[in-house]
């Protein structure tokens, strides 16, 4: 159910502590839409596996979103389980996958403001 997405770049002007903050922030909102956009898929009864849904920072450059329940990884993987209209199993994985191209562009946002600034 881990999905890294690995981004190398050069430029020993990003690698000060203004461009790692701008690239953190950069992550982080690129995790938050993409948070979003799971909770719209997220399978829901009660809204408990909803509401767990949380982006951690794990470090300056490294973050993770987490559903907290017991039952998350197998809601996740369950295929053959019925869902409601428009939620989902996979309701990680999709958006991970087709919201690739906007977290990109979210992270490289706030670096590019500032190089070309």
């Amino acid at each position: 159910m881990t999905q890294y997405a690995r981004m190398t770049w050069n430029g020993n002007r990003l690698w000060t502590s203004r461009g790692r903050r701008l690239a953190s922030e950069g992550l982080q909102r690129a995790l938050e839409h993409t948070l979003g956009k799971s909770k719209e898929l997220v399978p829901l009864e009660e809204g408990t596996l909803e509401r767990s849904g949380r982006v951690n920072m794990l470090g300056a450059l490294e973050g993770q979103i987490t559903f907290d329940t017991v039952y998350a990884a197998r809601q996740h993987e369950e295929l053959t389980w019925k869902h409601l209209p428009g939620r989902q199993a996979k309701y990680l994985e999709q958006p991970m996958n087709t919201e690739r191209q906007v977290m990109l562009e979210l992270m490289a946002v706030p670096l590019r403001r500032w190089l070309r600034g």
